[in-house]
């Protein structure tokens, strides 16, 4: 009989916190949510206050029959699941799952996996806070609500197998806006001027580089100023030196942890969480999901200690952040290490990375301020308005700054400024060299994952535990993508004067080069345009905080859950009705042009398996023809050349091996046709261009890759084959795939044995089949 059974949410959880109990205690996983929303019809009862309809998830059932009988025989029931909305609305469904009785029945909350705290919290035990599970429900509710009613709204007006949700929806706007800021935004130049200036440092002669206090917008006025500068003198008219102070960054939430780990580690915010949740459920360090920059007494005397030991006492210097996040909820610490003696830990590359840079933020914010002094230098010109100036930075105390300084989204000037070397007011100056540079302004940056979390949390939408799904979703959706773009080269001019001479050069730079950032898809596009002109309150950003800060009226009991739900839903429920009767269906369809040779109508828009060009709407009985847009190409930028490009698909490349190798485009990218096969083509390879040549080197390759796979054969059953998979070898028959039992030698099977497998035992259930159930 067990005396004490704890349930937590993961088994990496559970396998840490047996290690601290007694042998009186059981520890066992829930995995998860154990209850979820009826996907049979709605799952709520709209008619009677929006109850919902919790049922055991299928895949749950073996869990909750195992744990139902543990708790059965336990004489306590510790339910241990997170502290926060999920956490308390897991534990009370673990209640209503498993039958169980109030007196048995104990909730404890802990923010950080170690003994004390383990120990504490069962020594404190509460009860089911049901102001957070109705908190959890009413966001799962309208969650539902929004898109039951919005998504077959889509299916009937734009193509089928679209889904629409209240935050995700709003994070596409985000990036679709940014998409039309870059598109419509106007590139200007304008010419930087640098000076170098030889200056005796010591016994040496260093450079010491000024910027004119003015850009030019031509070329003329820029070689203008540099022929009049030609024979100017220069003098150093100010020398002034501040002393400044730089204070460290607060400790981490989840949202800094997001942007600062891509920043500086290059990780995706779902990456970020994945490491972060095991560094917790190993007891690494405290909970990963919360908005508060507040550390314990505890954690602020394990850092003093720390930084007194390792740098000395004036490296210290205590503070107690307050939390500034708008709708910040969660009563937890921030995020630090649970040990802040343990400087580095086992694991894999990821955890070390992620528990240094954890470690670093919350040691540097409790150490000193760094100490600088500035010092900007003017120099005066002869004959000229303008000025030079000098700007340089010493570091006279380094603070906080021996362990860490906070990345910035704004890469130009990261490193900071040089110290200038010893100069005087009044000094005459020689010019070493000058130089005009053409300069173009910055477009709008487009969101990074970690950028967009930042802009989302300004914004009040969304909490700690919503960041990353909504992310992962919006992406799986295919609303936007994540991806690299090249760029293309730019000319531009550098105007130099040197010893009296004066050149002009023409440079090239990469300009529109991005990495890693999250661009809108035509269909993301069509839908956000289509929710914007027909739900524009749902859309709207302060719409969508006001819904998070009522969620949090809730979870404080300031407000009844289903009252909020009944607000939301008579309005939105009308105006799906409206739309749904009073709109045509669309296609974001427009005409970019006539075609050369027929002159008819050339259009682009959004077709069944998306984006594609069409020639001609079969007026006077001709067939309209169509393709599909290339990979980077959007119905809003393609031109009507790029477009006819596009009728050049399918290609005849030639034969190979007696049959004809065909290149085109389908509803999965461009592909290579031999005979009856297919095979893609790889990222690099542009279907309007590949050679006959590297056409066959894709299709050698695939039946090189294809033969790999194959252990037997039997000429006797063409249909019946042993092979290599994912997971292991298996039996094909007949499109279907069979397990080899286990001590059965893939490479020692013969055809009885095959048939005998194939005959006794169920073929295996692709993922697709899985689904459909």
């Amino acid at each position: 009989m067990t005396k004490n059974l704890v349930i937590v949410e993961s088994p990496a959880k559970a396998k840490t916190i047996e290690g601290f109990l007694g042998k009186d205690f059981t520890v066992k996983s829930c995995f998860g949510h154990v209850m979820d929303l009826s996907k049979k019809d709605l799952g709520v009862d709209i008619g009677n206050g929006f109850v919902p309809k919790y049922i055991i998830s299928p895949e749950k059932k073996k869990v909750v029959t195992e744990l139902k009988k543990l708790a059965k025989d336990a004489e306590k029931i510790w339910l241990a699941s997170d502290e926060d909305r999920e956490g308390e609305a897991i534990a009370a469904h673990l209640v209503d799952a498993l039958d169980l009785e109030e007196q048995r029945t104990h909730r404890i909350v802990f923010h950080e996996i170690t003994k004390p705290a383990i120990l504490e919290a069962i020594g404190n035990p509460r009860s089911i806070d049901q102001n957070l599970v109705m908190a959890q429900q009413a966001r799962r509710v309208l969650d539902r609500l929004v898109g039951f009613e919005l998504s077959p709204l889509l299916w009937k007006k734009i193509r089928p197998s679209l889904s629409a949700g209240r935050v995700q929806s709003v994070a596409v706007r985000l990036i679709v806006e940014r998409e039309e800021e870059i598109r419509n935004f106007e590139v200007s130049s304008a010419f930087r001027v640098v000076g170098l200036f030889p200056v005796k440092s010591g016994k040496k002669s260093v450079m010491m580089a000024a910027e004119l206090n003015r850009r030019f917008n031509t070329r003329e006025e820029a070689l203008d100023f540099l022929q009049r500068s030609g024979g100017a003198r220069f003098t150093v008219e100010d020398t002034e030196t501040k002393p400044t102070r730089k204070s460290p960054a607060p400790p981490f939430t989840t949202s800094t942890l997001q942007q600062e780990a891509s920043r500086k580690l290059g990780f995706s915010v779902a990456n970020t969480m994945r490491v972060a949740q095991e560094l917790y459920e190993s007891g690494k360090i405290t909970y990963m999901r919360t908005d508060s920059v507040n550390l314990s007494g505890l954690a602020l005397n394990m850092a003093k200690k720390e930084i007194t030991g390792t740098f000395g006492e004036e490296y210290v210097k205590i503070r107690n952040y307050t939390t500034r996040t708008k709708g910040a909820q969660e009563a937890h610490e921030a995020i630090r290490p649970t040990y802040l003696s343990n400087r580095t830990i086992e694991g894999d590359r990821s955890h070390k990375r992620l528990y240094e840079l954890i470690w670093k933020r919350t040691i540097a914010s409790q150490m000193a301020d760094a100490e600088m002094e500035k010092t900007t230098v003017t120099i005066g010109i002869s004959g000229a308005e303008e000025k030079f100036i000098a700007r340089g930075e010493v570091i006279r105390f380094d603070g906080f700054l021996k362990v860490y300084m906070e990345s910035t989204d704004d890469t130009e000037g990261e490193e900071g400024e040089k110290a200038l070397p010893p100069i005087r007011t009044g000094e005459q100056l020689s010019l070493g060299e000058m130089t005009a540079e053409q300069r173009f302004t910055q477009q709008p940056p487009r969101y990074t994952e970690a950028t967009l979390v930042k802009k989302l949390e300004e914004l009040g939408i969304g909490r700690p535990s919503t960041f990353a799904p909504t992310i992962s979703t919006i992406q799986k959706r295919g609303y936007v993508v994540k991806e690299d773009r090249e760029g293309t080269l730019r000319p531009y001019l550098v105007i130099t004067l040197k010893e009296g001479r004066i050149a002009e050069e023409t440079r090239t730079e990469k300009t529109g080069f991005e990495k890693s950032k999250l661009f809108p898809t035509d269909i993301g596009t069509l839908v956000n345009n289509f929710l914007l002109q027909h739900f524009e309150n749902i859309m709207d950003y302060n719409f969508t905080a006001m819904v998070e800060e009522e969620f949090d009226e809730i979870a404080e009991g300031k407000l009844v859950w289903n009252k909020m739900i009944r607000e939301f839903y008579d309005p939105f429920h009308d105006q799906i009705t409206g739309t749904l009767e009073g709109t045509r269906k669309v296609s974001g369809e427009k005409v970019i042009g006539t075609d050369p040779k027929t002159g008819e109508r050339v259009l682009v828009k959004i077709g069944r398996y998306g984006p594609m060009v069409q020639i001609g709407e079969g007026e006077g009985g001709e067939k309209p023809r169509f393709a599909a847009l290339k990979k980077g190409q959007s119905i809003d930028t393609i031109t009507l050349e790029e477009a006819m490009e596009l009728f050049k698909l399918p290609r005849n490349l030639g034969q190979h091996d007696g049959g004809d190798v065909v290149v085109a485009t389908g509803r999965f990218g461009p592909y290579v046709k031999h005979g009856s096969a297919f095979y893609s083509l790889a990222k690099t390879d542009d279907p309007l261009e590949i050679s006959l040549e590297r056409a066959v080197e894709i299709i050698l390759l695939k039946e090189k890759e294809e033969k790999g796979k194959i252990i037997r054969e039997f000429a006797e059953e063409p249909g019946l084959r042993v092979l290599n998979g994912k997971y292991g070898a298996y039996i094909s028959f007949n499109k279907q795939n069979f397990r080899i039992p286990k001590g059965k030698k893939a490479e020692e099977l013969t055809l009885e044995d095959c048939r005998k497998i194939v005959s006794e035992n169920e073929p295996t259930k692709s993922a697709k089949g899985k689904r459909k159930k």
